[in-house]
């Protein structure tokens, strides 16, 4: 999805929160500035679309929920906060259950557009990290086979696959790029 900056005003995250359930147009809150979510391509729905309904399965066996653009993540950082919308968001912890929000992801994965490729590898991979329980973050590429892997811990690891499968340890399970890009690859 791309990004474009809505205002200046720095908001309250009261107001912000408020604004969004008001509100057809989604924004991200970047400790009180508010940006506007843009639209995203056949290809990126189709490979976000495919991600999801693999890794529904896994997620409802590990009784986890499994968000797809709509749902926030919240992180905090330095005193500062952030919401953002990832294109898919697990979250596995029962106590994290606000209706707008989470702040404990398990896995986050983000579908590269031109608009958001820079924000998504710099901005929110340094803001992800902030959040403890994230175990995984993936950029994937919807116009090649290429998925990028982020796994935190001591050290951070990182992957780039481009064929086969992708182990994912949150979910304790494997998805196959096949299953990531079959819709796409059919355009």
């Amino acid at each position: 999805m791309s990004s474009a900056p809505a205002c200046r005003t720095r908001i309250s995250i009261e107001d912000y929160l408020d604004g969004e359930t008001r509100s057809d147009i989604k924004h991200e809150y970047l400790d009180g500035e508010v940006v506007a979510m843009g639209g995203a391509s056949a290809t990126h729905g189709l490979v976000a679309g495919a991600f999801h309904a693999a890794l529904l399965p896994h997620a409802r066996r590990k009784g986890c929920q499994l968000f797809m653009a709509d749902m926030k993540v919240r992180i905090e950082h330095s005193g500062q906060t952030y919401f953002y919308y990832p294109d898919l968001l697990l979250a596995c912890d029962p106590q994290d259950r606000d209706p707008y929000y989470r702040r404990c992801p398990c896995l986050i994965v983000e579908v590269l557009s031109p608009s958001t490729e820079r924000i998504d590898h710099r901005e929110k991979l340094f803001a992800y990290q902030a959040a403890p329980s994230l175990r995984e973050y993936l950029l994937v590429d919807p116009e090649k086979r290429s998925v990028e892997v982020y796994r935190f811990g001591d050290p951070v690891r990182y992957e780039t696959f481009t064929e086969g499968s992708i182990r994912l340890d949150c979910l304790n399970a494997e998805i196959t790029l096949d299953e990531i890009y079959m819709d796409a690859e059919a355009l």
